[in-house]
């Protein structure tokens, strides 16, 4: 399991805000639906779906307990009466047609095997309940990653990689609206969306590489891993230059999925 810095992540992650609230705008929510929030993270995306459903409640869960201490702290029960989170592994969820709504924003990239996800989902879900998931897809980040592998094979860095694997899981539409249905639940829109992730200079770009590119700097001692961010962040630049503001971008690629649990 990855070591995550909640506050470093949440100073770093905006294009993943900005992308998870164009979703929640499009919900058209009552105000009063239960949801999960799988993968909260640092809780900024849940506390604002406990805005939108004063009488309902929201439970996030994520499997880092330094995620959910830092959420925890952020949005108090005090203040956040229909919110609440929990350490939890999206692969192992152990509700009982408890949501009206299940969504997962950033999240599921980091799990290989989606099945034991989706049939937890099931299981959670009253009938008729919705899933609204968006993860890093097929081709995300592909050029940044280009790069990456190049770096880890270098002579300098290589003796950390040896027994390497990549390690990120981005599927495509048509191996995961299969997923779905053998989990039980029928496909509404499956598709891959080409999104543009904005960063200021070179420190934006190596914020998001520091704070998501976990499983390549974790291999390395601490005196190191800031000298393999910028060096990466450097390289990706050389090719793909800041524009005239003085912005970095990498070009993502995010799976979203929407679906429903069938009706009695």
């Amino acid at each position: 399991m990855h070591r995550w810095n909640p506050a470093d992540y949440e100073k770093s992650s905006s294009a993943q805000y900005k992308w998870a609230m164009e979703l929640v705008s499009g919900l058209n929510l009552k105000g009063d639906e239960h949801i999960l929030d799988i993968g909260c993270g640092n809780g900024k995306v849940t506390a604002r779906l406990a805005g939108l459903v004063p009488e309902g409640r929201v439970i996030g869960v994520d499997i880092s307990a330094d995620m959910i201490s830092y959420a925890q702290r952020k949005y108090p029960q005090k203040d956040f009466s229909n919110l609440s989170f929990q350490v939890g592994d999206a692969s192992r969820l152990c509700f009982n047609e408890e949501f009206d709504l299940a969504v997962s924003f950033a999240c599921l990239h980091w799990v290989k095997d989606h099945l034991p996800v989706l049939e937890g989902v099931r299981r959670s879900l009253l009938p008729g309940g919705r899933i609204l998931f968006q993860c890093g897809g097929k081709g995300n980040a592909a050029k940044l990653l280009d790069l990456t592998e190049e770096l880890v094979r270098n002579a300098r860095w290589k003796a950390y990689f040896l027994d390497f694997h990549f390690p990120y899981n981005f599927y495509g539409p048509e191996e995961y609206r299969a997923w779905l249905v053998q989990a039980g639940l029928e496909p509404i829109r499956v598709e891959l969306i080409p999104k543009d992730m904005v960063h200021l200079g070179q420190l934006g770009l190596e914020g998001i590489i520091r704070t998501t590119w976990l499983p390549y700097t974790e291999r390395l001692p601490e005196g190191l891993r800031m000298k393999f961010v910028r060096e990466l962040a450097h390289r990706y630049l050389e090719l793909h230059p800041l524009d005239e503001r003085g912005r970095s971008h990498v070009q993502m690629m995010r799976l979203q999925v929407e679906a429903e649990k069938p009706g009695l």
